[in-house]
């Protein structure tokens, strides 16, 4: 399956979440700039999935539409590319993993067969938009959405504590 999903300047506001042929399957709300935390909802405008940072944390957390930990992302140390794991609380663990200087990022599961891929299609000016191709169907596409701006969430700290 393959998702197109976007954040927004300053993070706040909602966007689609469209399929290969651009019809809008759901959508993201991005709720508060400062506290970081976003929405997915279905077709139906059902809540699916919750994603943001715990009090004091700089680990991400997503929750299912009954606030049920589904599991957490977090930044790993690599040199030469950029690297995260998301724990899914059971239905394993996978790396999120990009080499430096490219879009392209690989998920791979504890096997490390490669079960989605997703690239970062925005310019530079421009906020960071995403196409996630899906190939295992242990996590619901819309769960990995959560993930990937939660990624891009992550990002957006450490570039800013940089700054500082």
């Amino acid at each position: 399956m393959e998702l197109y999903f976007k954040d927004n300047f300053f993070s706040i506001g909602t966007t689609d979440i469209m399929d290969s042929a651009g019809a809008p399957i759901g959508l993201v709300d991005l709720k508060v700039a400062s506290n970081s935390t976003l929405e997915v909802f279905g077709a139906n405008k059902e809540s699916l999935y919750v994603g943001k940072f715990p009090f004091f944390s700089s680990k991400w957390t997503v929750l299912d539409a009954k606030e049920k930990e589904l599991g957490k992302l977090y930044a790993k140390m690599a040199l030469f590319n950029k690297r995260y794991e998301y724990d899914s609380n059971g239905r394993g663990l996978y790396r999120l993993s990009s080499f430096a200087h490219t879009s392209d990022y690989e998920i791979t599961n504890d096997e490390g067969a490669i079960i989605a891929t997703f690239k970062k299609t925005s310019g530079w000016l421009s906020p960071s938009a995403y196409r996630l191709n899906c190939k295992d169907s242990r996590i619901d596409p819309m769960e990995w959405v959560a993930v990937i701006l939660g990624m891009n969430q992550i990002q957006k700290r450490q570039s800013a504590a940089a700054a500082t």
